[in-house]
């Protein structure tokens, strides 16, 4: 590795620290009206590459054209993508104050408002891809140089029109196209083996066409690699990435409980303590 990819990799390392932090104030600050804490946390890492490497974003002109588009198809994760807009400058510290609250613009999924980069409106699952191949089409059709990243759950990957998307992205040869898979191995109501066996997703992806790795999804060096590589690549590209419910805090980790959860002040301050270690 050299100078230059290892202090990226530090600073991304800082980035997904600030994440994990915006997460517990927001979630803290919800109260009663509760969120998504579980999900958000296992895509740390992945918004943290994508936002403050990845990604070409301009905070002083959120509409440009060329700019990359980000959909997070798992829309109720959203947790994480208001952290990470944060840290590159569209929302301030105090609009993160106003998750969930009355006639707030962070609401408990994605609502489209390009002044705080945030581009789609999402939360019912399985819409995410199909809208991306949309937007990777139009990049083609009007010769723009931008690329789509999409943020898939792996219980998502239940929804047929997940797999519709699979299958037409490559017939379109949408090399512009990138979709992270989430695979913290949990969903709503219990675990993807005991509500839906969705494997092996690695060996489905590349069988539609995709460029497709298999790594662990809290490891920033090999996102970081992935995405660099996926640059040079012809095809579609898809991430399985291995992650852990929950990630970053002991009470939350691999805990379902915490799909959907109230984060008391207690529990803040703990979680506050074990990130200040790291």
């Amino acid at each position: 590795m050299n100078i230059d990819s290892k202090k990226n990799i530090e600073g991304i390392e800082n980035f997904s620290i600030a994440i994990r932090k915006n997460i517990l104030e927001m979630a803290l600050s919800a109260g009663a009206n509760s969120s998504h804490f579980g999900g958000a946390l296992s895509i740390a890492e992945i918004v943290s590459v994508l936002f403050s490497h990845q990604m070409k974003i301009d905070k002083n002109n959120p509409q440009w054209e060329d700019r990359d588009r980000f959909i997070l198809s798992k829309g109720h994760a959203c947790l994480a993508y208001y952290a990470a807009l944060c840290e590159v400058g569209y929302i301030s510290k105090e609009e993160l104050k106003t998750f969930e609250k009355n006639d707030t613009n962070l609401l408990g999924h994605p609502v489209i408002n390009r002044n705080l980069g945030i581009d789609f409106s999402n939360g019912s699952l399985g819409m995410g891809l199909s809208l991306g191949i949309g937007v990777a089409i139009a990049a083609k059709k009007r010769k723009k140089n931008y690329d789509v990243y999409v943020v898939v759950g792996d219980g998502e990957c239940n929804e047929g029109s997940v797999w519709e998307g699979a299958m037409a992205a490559p017939n379109f040869k949408l090399n512009n196209l990138y979709v992270i898979i989430d695979k913290n191995n949990f969903q709503q109501t219990g675990s993807n083996k005991e509500i839906m066996n969705v494997e092996n997703l690695k060996d489905k992806w590349s069988s539609f066409g995709w460029y497709t790795e298999e790594l662990d999804g809290h490891n920033i060096t090999q996102l970081y690699n992935f995405f660099k590589k996926g640059k040079n690549e012809s095809k579609p590209k898809a991430v399985i990435a291995n992650t852990v419910k929950g990630k970053g805090f002991s009470f939350s980790e691999n805990n379902n409980d915490w799909h959907h959860s109230v984060l008391s002040k207690s529990l803040y301050e703990k979680g506050l303590k074990e990130l200040l270690k790291k």
